[in-house]
């Protein structure tokens, strides 16, 4: 038996008397002449007592008063239906054994109409409590604080406004809805009505005068917002935002700290990313998971995903400290999951990651540390092999060896027609992990996932641009022509983690970026987030590309294919394979110039292994042909 607070004894004595209530009505409404006396005995206080015991237990049973009936829901209604037919049935069995003589001839009639008057007090004094708490009263319609006009008059909309009607101290009043479904227009939320659609904003803004709009769509995408930001920017109106869809649906709703400004992310972000859950959890669940780059924009977010999806253990391999430290906190303090082996380790370092596969036995990994900047690694070309290149060919190895299941390699778009030192290290990347696979040893499957720029990550354009509108400018760009693909780091991750599910040892996967963005558009939109306007708030400032930059990034390769797969998302690269022999000669001799510190042999040497036609294996009908 359930045990119920003592703070809501009064609930289970409020059901009692509706559950004797419905007894006695229900006799009085079969019998609209009055009760024959052959049925008196049903009306006694013993078996009125009994009646009204036994369905008390079973709502208690179902659980009926573990919640406040203010917070009502839609699932709790369904368990009061459940509950009000298991005790209506239980009370007519209890019957029939109090008096197994007159017991049968309670009549069905009474059974029916005793069931529906149950189910509908006992859900119907439920729904008019929680309607009399939450009706917004004149004077909760009366402006306290802001008027805002809310964008969105969906589920997200509608937990917003009574979240603002029930909660004064926000300092919020609801005062208008937009939402694109021309279906809802006139249509009321909590009292507050449909005006029209984002199309009608300018003219409900110059109308409404509200002091702010808050955006309640959380899975808008980034055209959307745009759209609203822009009107709300020439109406002189702030804007907020709500975001996380996964709060509102947990029912953790929390307007004073979800709210929050519109940033870059939001406006250039696209729709959500629609995961396979089942086959993620299949390779996820229940294994040792190693994230190399574990501090990292992106080795983080994997960390964080994976333990989401129930990994039994992660080994957080990292050579910064300070990165380390902080994601094993995060990890531990803040999500619960306090299966971490935080590794401070380099990946170049054969004999300790030995010891720690020895140790641990990953089952997947995920290889995520490199060096990414391209103007730093275009002045360290040594260490930008050393690290990217050496550190790759050591981790696969080393998975090989240790058996370990999946092997997944976070690659990038700069691997594609390398023009610079980073973009030539990763593209040799990639061919490792590929002729890794093409040596299947002890069953490692060995995928690369290709991608472009993430917005956020550290040292990337939107930070930078952040500090420099906070300064009060000049905001640098390098090219008015320059562009690159943007995608959000938690969609970025989910996908390097469903890829890792759908993909066979050599794939190369290459994710939807969308359209490219130009970094001057981007600009743009961050000045005018921050409230002021490009050129005459804040000067943008270009300054010449870079070494090593290219105008435009690529996400296929020559003689590359794209190969749709069962993600709308991610495209596989059909290729030609790489060589393994090949590589191997090559790998050993940009290992011997970059132990002997050749920094200019080493730079010409992986221009020249760029460009080698001699890389790609030879098919048997070549081989055939050449003989």
């Amino acid at each position: 038996m359930r045990l119920v607070s003592r703070h809501r004894i009064w609930q289970i004595f409020a059901d009692a008397g509706l559950v004797a209530l419905a007894w006695y009505i229900a006799f009085q409404v079969r019998f609209d002449k009055g009760v024959p006396a052959r049925y008196d005995e049903f009306l006694e206080p013993d078996v009125f007592l009994a009646v009204v015991a036994v369905k008390m237990a079973v709502f208690v049973a179902f659980g009926l008063y573990d919640h406040w009936w203010r917070y009502v829901s839609i699932r709790d209604m369904w368990r009061s239906f459940l509950a009000v037919t298991v005790a209506s049935t239980a009370a007519v069995v209890v019957v029939y054994l109090w008096n197994p003589v007159d017991g049968w001839r309670l009549p069905r009639g009474i059974i029916a109409i005793d069931w529906m008057l149950v189910l509908a007090l006992v859900t119907g004094v439920r729904l008019l409590v929680r309607t009399l708490i939450e009706r917004p009263s004149p004077r909760a319609l009366v402006s306290r604080g802001k008027e805002v006009l809310v964008v969105g008059a969906g589920d997200a909309g509608q937990l917003v406004i009574r979240e603002m009607l029930k909660s004064r101290g926000l300092g919020y009043t609801p005062t208008a809805l937009v939402d694109d479904d021309p279906r809802k227009k006139n249509m009321r939320l909590h009292g507050i009505r449909v005006l029209g659609t984002t199309d009608d904003l300018p003219r409900l803004l110059a109308d409404q005068k509200p002091s702010e709009v808050i955006i309640a769509i959380p899975s808008a995408p980034g055209d959307v917002r745009q759209k609203v930001v822009n009107a709300c920017r020439n109406a002189g109106v702030p804007v907020k935002t709500l975001p996380g869809v996964h709060e509102l649906i947990a029912g953790d709703l929390n307007l004073s700290q979800q709210l929050r400004e519109v940033q870059v992310e939001d406006v250039l972000g696209r729709d959500s990313v629609e995961l396979d859950i089942p086959s993620i959890a299949s390779y996820i669940a229940g294994s040792t998971v190693l994230v190399t780059g574990a501090g990292g924009s992106i080795g983080s977010e994997l960390c964080r995903q994976v333990a989401a999806l129930g990994a039994a253990q992660i080994v957080l391999v990292e050579h910064a400290e300070n990165a380390l430290v902080t994601i094993e906190r995060e990890l531990q303090h803040e999500r619960r999951f306090t299966a971490t082996v935080p590794v401070l380790a380099d990946v170049k370092d054969r004999v300790k990651l030995r010891r720690l596969f020895e140790r641990h036995r990953p089952d997947v990994v995920f290889h995520a540390a490199a060096y990414k900047h391209v103007p730093l690694m275009e002045a360290n070309p040594l260490e930008s092999v050393r690290n990217n290149v050496v550190g790759t060919k050591v981790i696969a190895e080393t998975a090989s060896e240790y058996g370990v299941n999946r092997f997944v390699l976070v690659s990038t778009d700069k691997a594609v027609r390398p023009k610079n030192v980073l973009g030539q290290t990763k593209a040799l990347c990639e061919w490792l992990v590929e002729a890794a696979a093409a040596r299947g040893a002890n069953g490692t499957s060995f995928i690369s996932v290709r991608f472009g720029n993430v917005l956020g990550s550290s040292g990337s354009v939107i930070p930078l641009f952040r500090r420099q509108i906070a300064r009060g400018g000049p905001v640098t760009v390098t090219h008015p022509d320059m562009e690159r693909y943007f995608m959000t780091i938690p969609e970025a991750v989910q996908l390097i983690v469903q890829a890792g599910a759908i993909g066979e040892s050599g794939d190369i996967f290459v994710l939807d970026m969308g359209e490219p963005v130009k970094i001057v558009d981007l600009a743009h939109n961050m000045i005018r987030l921050s409230g002021k306007e490009p050129g005459r708030d804040i000067p943008i400032e270009f300054i010449g590309v870079r070494p090593g930059e290219k105008l435009h990034e690529d996400l296929w390769a020559e003689g590359e294919a794209a190969v749709p797969t069962s993600h709308p998302k991610i495209l596989r690269a059909a290729c030609r394979p790489v060589d393994p022999v090949w590589l191997d000669d090559e790998l050993a001799e940009l290992e011997r110039l970059a132990a002997a510190g050749e920094t200019v042999e080493i730079v010409a040497r992986l221009g020249e292994l760029m460009r080698s036609p001699q890389r790609l294996q030879v098919t048997a009908a070549e081989a055939e042909t050449t003989v």
